[in-house]
């Protein structure tokens, strides 16, 4: 069996941060799968990481199995079937590059290059997780159909555009809701459930055991991650699992990691009022940067929450286990653990933050592990420096 190493790359994990702070870059959802689920689809192996973190090793610990065989891939680079053949073939001791840049490799050192023409989807920055989710959630739709069947749909389901653009795992249920495919596929997954009154315009995927609530509205391209609830009005998120925003409110070109909740009402801004290109924070310049985009709404990193009526800025970014609340919009970037609202902030107590983390996971009968608590000890060591 190959045993395969998806590596970060600190420069572009550093970039996709604060959605990286608590997992590798090949753990981030975009389309139907997280960025290792595409590759172990594509390249069968043993697949472990290589992370630039070091306090994340425990919990995503690397195998080397043999330093000479080992195949190495860089995280943030999603397969096409030109890659996957080329990196199949590839002598040992040889490297593939891309414009350039070396993405992946047949053993720990390498004395050759190659370079091969392709454009494989790839995450460079936050934007690009919702930029980029319509491709990649295409890509994953043709995968998966070509080797599954769907589940029938229920005739009380309108669908504008060709019926074989719905795939329904086993256990999905949906009722009396309108899908336009026609500007891409819905994807339904396992014991994954579309309240009546739905109305879909593609592409989406909700992943297995979420849930959409009665009368939602989603515009694509829009991923719904695993165990999550969703209502009120979205468009292009990406969701990577465990999360809530159940209830009215808009949300748009946005990502949401895991165990976060938005609240009744809570409104996220993706456009200027004056339409000017929009700033986003950034980690490593310690600085907004420009982003030359006109859309971006929320970002919000794990275990982060939002009380009823919230409003965010526009492109507001959020770190890990924060609590925000209160009227007025608060601050475009707000340090993770933070508590507060536009009248101010002040540092979430660690031993507050760890009770609710423990009682959101176990509702979904999910472990806060000592493992996990460390990993969120030395981000909190880590956030100090942004406050």
């Amino acid at each position: 069996m190959r045993n395969i190493i998806l590596y970060d790359v600190a420069e572009i994990r550093d970039n996709l941060l604060p959605i990286t702070y608590t997992r590798p870059v090949a753990e981030i959802r975009l389309g139907i799968n997280t960025i290792r689920e595409k590759w172990e689809r594509a390249f069968p192996g043993r697949y472990s990481y290589k992370v630039s973190a070091d306090y994340l090793s425990k919990k995503f610990p690397m195998t080397e199995a043999d330093t000479l065989d080992d195949y190495y891939i860089a995280s943030h680079v999603c397969p096409t079937e030109n890659l996957v053949q080329a990196i199949s073939t590839l002598p040992q001791g040889t490297a593939i590059a891309i414009d350039g840049e070396v993405i992946a490799r047949h053993g720990k050192e390498t004395t050759n290059t190659v370079e091969l023409t392709d454009k494989p989807i790839a995450l460079r920055t936050l934007p690009d997780i919702f930029l980029l989710n319509g491709d990649a959630l295409e890509q994953d739709f043709q995968a998966i159909t070509a080797t599954h069947t769907s589940q029938p749909l229920s005739k009380t389901v309108t669908v504008i555009g060709d019926p074989s653009r719905v795939f329904l795992e086993e256990g999905a249920w949906i009722e009396a809701a309108v899908l336009n495919v026609e500007h891409g596929p819905v994807y339904i997954g396992r014991n994954a459930e579309v309240m009546e009154g739905t109305l879909v315009r593609g592409p989406l995927a909700l992943c297995h055991d979420s849930h959409i609530n009665m009368g939602t509205k989603i515009y694509g391209a829009t991923t719904i991650g695993p165990w999550s609830k969703v209502g009120g009005e979205l468009s292009n998120v990406v969701m990577i699992g465990y999360s809530n925003k159940a209830h009215d409110g808009f949300l748009g070109n946005a990502v949401i990691g895991e165990w976060c909740n938005l609240g009744a009402d809570c409104v996220a801004s993706n456009l200027k009022n004056d339409y000017t290109e929009i700033k986003l924070w950034n980690y490593p310049a310690h600085r907004f940067l420009r982003t030359g985009l006109q859309f971006c709404g929320l970002i919000m990193a794990d275990h982060s929450k939002a009380g009823i009526n919230t409003m965010f800025n526009t492109a507001t970014v959020v770190g890990v286990g924060c609590n925000i609340h209160g009227s007025g919009f608060p601050r475009n970037f707000v340090a993770s653990f933070s508590e507060g609202s536009a009248a101010g902030f002040s540092d979430v107590a660690m031993s507050k933050f760890f009770d609710i983390a423990r009682r959101a996971m176990a509702r979904r009968h999910v472990e806060l592990t000592q493992t996990d608590i460390d990993i969120f000890e030395a981000i909190r060591e880590i956030a100090e420096t942004y406050k």
